[in-house]
């Protein structure tokens, strides 16, 4: 299986500017644990995920103040749509994150999460809609 059929359509974009509270109010509403960060002028596209919000707040730092620029990944790591699973898994283990932004010619197309791929790799008898009926 390859990342083009586990990778989400959905991709949140966001600008450097955006407060972190406002980061995490878009991320919600679209249900979703990463954004792209586009900054023009000067790293390009980065990330920001749940886990940013979550260690700037957890060091008592002020999400109205923070801004999504100051706490994006910036060295990123692109998964290919024709990537393997296996081999975004292992760009995922490697790097120590759970999300890689899917680029087909330079532009971001998608998103995949660990979450995408244990969807994909667990067998449809064992997920939890199969074993409440």
């Amino acid at each position: 299986m390859l990342v083009r059929d586990a990778m989400s359509t959905v991709v949140l974009t966001i600008g450097p500017t955006h407060t972190l509270r406002q980061s995490a109010q878009l991320m919600a509403a679209r249900r979703v644990g990463a954004a792209v960060v586009l900054d023009t002028e000067k790293s390009g596209l980065g990330i920001i995920t749940e886990r940013d919000i979550l260690i700037s707040i957890g060091a008592d730092q002020d999400p109205d103040e923070e801004l999504a620029g100051t706490h994006t990944t910036t060295e990123v790591v692109y998964a290919s749509p024709v990537w393997t699973l296996e081999e975004a898994a292992e760009a995922m283990t490697h790097g120590g994150f759970r999300h890689l932004i899917v680029c087909d010619d330079r532009e971001p197309v998608g998103i995949v999460s660990v979450r995408d791929i244990i969807r994909c790799w667990a067998p449809v008898a064992r997920r939890p809609s199969a074993l409440t009926g």
